[in-house]
């Protein structure tokens, strides 16, 4: 029996984040649509990436309309219309779809080509697939390589060194609006990685006054106490946002955790001093309509990465020779796991058209 490799989902490439906020899966959510996905005939295996910058489903198919059920059923889930989603969607099969995965292991499809965040919500995404009993020979195969890869490509090449982070890009742009960021007051919102990497990376520039904020307090109590800083408990956030010269927001909240009318509150109260709001969630944590206010300065996960973008012409060579290495392997694997299991050489491509028919 015919089997496809496929990648179905949506990236920072096509959707803007607006688009992606409403394709996110909370944590939450992974167990219920892992059982609603393993009742489709013919889908064999699967693992589920989702983060700020893609919402992914990597898996292996032998019926031609797997993938437009799939589809089916992820847009319904998420209240999404498929015809929107098809102005977005990528495609993939057999070979690009292994390049794929690999290029995003290693980090060489991300907005912020060369970051290392990715590598491990791959291995998350995989693991939990495999606690569910979701893949199989193809995929435990290709996310194994997958995994080498981006370890060789890291260890061989200069991919990582010198690279802009959202965290140096949101210092970089807080020292413009301030300058010396000794005084201010920084505010973080989410007790999570990324958010202790940014508030990290304040400090690292002289930024002293640090309050941690979480939905669970107990979590914002253990930030605080490795990082020299204060607790302050969630409810109250909006109520003492005018003490604060630099908000980080990095919550799981399903939807805005800052509103633009206590925003426009907090800076009645501020007299002439700026606010710096700084979203690095999905859903975002702050109203958009906040970036309309004056002296208000808000920079989410896409404004970053096209500051980061800028600079990344003295690494295009590196990026090139991580590719050629990407590409060689990619090669390798495919001529060891095409034929062997069976799967069909490539039934070709849709990166933005829509959904294509899997049985091409």
């Amino acid at each position: 029996m015919s089997q496809t490799l496929f990648v179905l989902g949506a990236t920072h490439h096509q959707a803007p984040i607006e688009v992606r906020e409403k394709l996110a899966l909370p944590a939450d959510s992974l167990e219920p649509l892992h059982r609603e996905l393993s009742a489709l005939d013919g889908l064999n295996e699967l693992t589920v990436l989702s983060t700020c910058n893609r919402t992914e489903f990597y898996g292996v198919a032998s019926a031609p309309d797997t993938l437009r059920r799939l589809q089916t059923l992820f847009c319904t889930r998420q209240n999404f219309s498929e015809a929107d989603f098809a102005k977005f969607a990528l495609q993939l099969h057999g070979r690009p779809a292994v390049q794929h995965l690999l290029e995003v292991a290693a980090g060489l499809d991300s907005q912020l080509i060369g970051e290392t965040e990715i590598f491990g919500q791959v291995k998350e995404a995989y693991a939990q697939a495999q606690n569910r009993q979701c893949t199989g020979p193809v995929l435990n195969r290709v996310f194994q390589k997958a995994f080498q890869a981006a370890k060789h490509v890291r260890t061989h090449t200069a991919i990582a060194t010198g690279q802009v982070s959202v965290a140096n890009v949101a210092v970089e742009l807080a020292q413009t609006i301030f300058g010396n960021l000794d005084d201010t007051h920084i505010l973080l919102l989410g007790a999570g990685e990324i958010g202790e990497k940014t508030a990290r990376a304040f400090q690292s520039r002289g930024a002293r006054a640090l309050t941690v904020s979480s939905r669970r307090i107990e979590h914002a109590m253990e930030l605080a106490s490795t990082m020299d800083a204060t607790a302050l408990p969630f409810e109250h956030r909006e109520h003492h946002l005018q003490e604060f010269d630099i908000v980080v927001c990095c919550t799981a909240a399903p939807g805005s955790v800052v509103t633009a009318d206590g925003v426009n509150e907090a800076m009645r109260k501020r007299a002439a001093r700026p606010l710096f709001l700084i979203d690095l969630a999905l859903p975002r944590d702050v109203e958009p309509p906040a970036a309309d206010l004056p002296n208000v300065y808000l920079y989410n996960l896409d404004d970053l990465a096209r500051i980061a973008e800028e600079n990344r012409s003295a690494r295009e060579a590196e990026i090139e020779k991580c590719r050629q290495i990407i590409a060689a392997r990619t090669d390798a694997l495919w001529n060891q796991i095409g034929p062997r299991l069976n799967l069909t050489p490539n039934p070709g491509t849709t990166t933005t058209a829509g959904i294509a028919d899997s049985s091409a």
